[in-house]
């Protein structure tokens, strides 16, 4: 822990000294490599293709990433049939399933593919479990975008597992031929106690070739579990609709956080919350931008919550490139502006 002030220690009315009020700030938090792609890919879009750009779903699921891109003319839309034939869409970092790619061919659309590169991964172990004819189990959360476009890449062979509750009622053609997948934003305890129980059903359950959670999600969650054992309160910046936020309340409160609450924006902190607390941990959710999380610190700090210690579980480097598309039309423009 590293501490970026520190605050004086106040009597109490009794002359005993106050205990320090504190902030333990998680690290990593914050922006993964897959949502500052498809951020960018949004934002460099833009610039090439000029307003009004196309983004189908939200682009990551944060309203101030989506709310500063509609500013500078994205326009988000539920399905391609509300796009213009023949314009530009662009794919969101959880995925599409084969049949909306199909939509947007049929509209002329033009397409930018965001998808985060770790969420294309199981897409495609789904496609090759699914031509060894395997039954599927794929551990995530029926009506998230990530799981449809995943279950879209083989429905006749994907069974979707919600929790460990769902294990006694599912049924496979052969317990041979059986494989296990997950939506990478999950809680990684829940779900390895999904497949536990799933392979207590079917003893022969094969594993995906690599880890499907996201090495973000699991990142943020182990952090999450080093300050929730001292930590009265936990503040998670993320929004509703985020899973890998929702997870990491959940993680924070499993992992001996007296109480943790999600909120968007510092406005949001209810000053009941900081009653008798002295520790609140602070951490984000992976499409958060780190802004939102320097305005909760400021918050705590004007209400006498002025130490601050980051907590460092592990170091991220990791970048992707541009989709390819986005690539080629970024030479195309230049070239055009060479001629």
């Amino acid at each position: 822990m590293t501490a970026s002030s520190i605050a004086s220690t106040a009597p109490t009315s009794d002359g005993a000294p106050a205990a320090t009020k504190r902030v333990l700030l998680a690290s990593p938090r914050g922006y993964c490599a897959g949502v500052d792609r498809a951020v960018v890919a949004v934002e460099k879009a833009l610039e090439v293709h000029g307003a009004p750009v196309y983004v189908r779903k939200e682009i990551v699921h944060n309203r101030h990433v989506v709310t500063s891109l509609e500013n500078k003319g994205a326009i988000f839309v539920n399905e391609t049939d509300a796009v213009p034939e023949g314009a530009l869409v662009i794919f969101s970092a959880h995925g599409v399933s084969p049949a909306v790619r199909e939509a947007a061919d049929r509209r002329q659309l033009k397409t930018i593919d965001a998808t985060c590169p770790l969420v294309t991964k199981v897409h495609k172990e789904a496609v090759r479990f699914a031509d060894g004819d395997f039954d599927i189990l794929l551990i995530g959360h029926t009506g998230h975008e990530e799981v449809e476009g995943t279950a879209g890449e083989a429905p006749e062979h994907i069974q979707i597992v919600n929790s460990p509750d769902d294990v006694d009622n599912i049924e496979v053609r052969d317990p041979d031929k059986v494989v296990w997948l997950s939506q990478t934003t999950l809680s990684v305890d829940e779900t390895m106690e999904t497949v536990r129980r799933l392979r207590q059903k079917f003893p022969n359950l094969q594993n995906p070739p690599s880890d499907d959670i996201c090495y973000a999600t699991q990142n943020r969650q182990v952090a999450v579990k080093k300050i929730a054992p001292e930590a009265d309160l936990v503040i998670v910046v993320g929004s509703r609709n985020s899973s890998n936020s929702v997870r990491l309340v959940e993680v924070a409160l499993e992992y001996g956080a007296q109480a943790s609450y999600r909120v968007d924006f510092a406005t949001e902190i209810d000053e009941a919350w900081l009653e008798g607390v002295t520790t609140v941990g602070v951490t984000s959710g992976a499409s958060v931008p780190e802004i939102l999380v320097q305005d909760v610190l400021a918050w705590l700090a004007e209400r006498g919550y002025g130490q601050t210690e980051e907590v460092v579980t592990a170091h991220e480097d990791l970048m992707f490139s541009l989709p390819r598309e986005l690539h080629r039309d970024i030479k195309a423009k230049a070239k055009a502006a060479q001629d």
